[in-house]
């Protein structure tokens, strides 16, 4: 199954590609869609829904993995990266691509099996399991390929395929 992680975000959108077969994880790609902050609003959300609809063009994942959205704070940041998530859901509509959302304690229980874990932890043990040299950076590409693990466990998860069936 090919997975397709996203971190949203409007300066940087994680993202990782990885497939998995067997419980075994191939990382396929990964990075960050990244537009400059001086650019207008509108002009970042046509960037990140053009270059995530082209992951999904070239990768043709069977699921997109995606971090639920809870702010505590900044209303104003929390606004603007929900605009940015939107474009993102779009993209995967328009390209027939699932939706899987997770909160960030489900995706610490399933990368590291601790729901508070650090993040260094969870960029360690998304380093080993899927066989990287190196931490992927930036964080957000780490918390990209976080994401598409904790899809790839729960998909695998008798609780997954019953989610599957409906």
């Amino acid at each position: 199954m090919i997975i397709l992680g996203i971190d949203p975000g409007y300066a940087i959108v994680g993202y990782g590609v990885i497939n998995y077969q067997n419980n075994r994880f191939e990382p396929l790609s990964y990075g960050a869609v990244t537009t400059p902050a001086g650019m207008e609003f509108s002009s970042r959300l046509q960037v990140i829904y053009r270059d995530v609809s082209e992951l999904l063009q070239r990768f043709k994942p069977e699921a997109l993995s995606i971090e639920k959205l809870y702010f505590n704070t900044n209303t104003t940041t929390a606004i603007d990266v929900a605009q940015a998530r939107g474009v993102i859901l779009l993209a995967a509509k328009q390209n027939g691509v699932p939706i899987f959302e997770y909160t960030p304690l489900q995706v610490k229980q399933a990368v590291t099996g601790y729901g508070r874990a650090e993040k260094r932890q969870m960029i360690e043990m998304t380093r080993v399991l899927l066989n990287l040299g190196k931490a992927p950076k930036p964080d957000d590409t780490a918390d990209a390929l976080a994401m598409a693990i904790c899809h790839a466990h729960v998909s695998d998860s008798l609780l997954g395929k019953v989610r599957d069936i409906k």
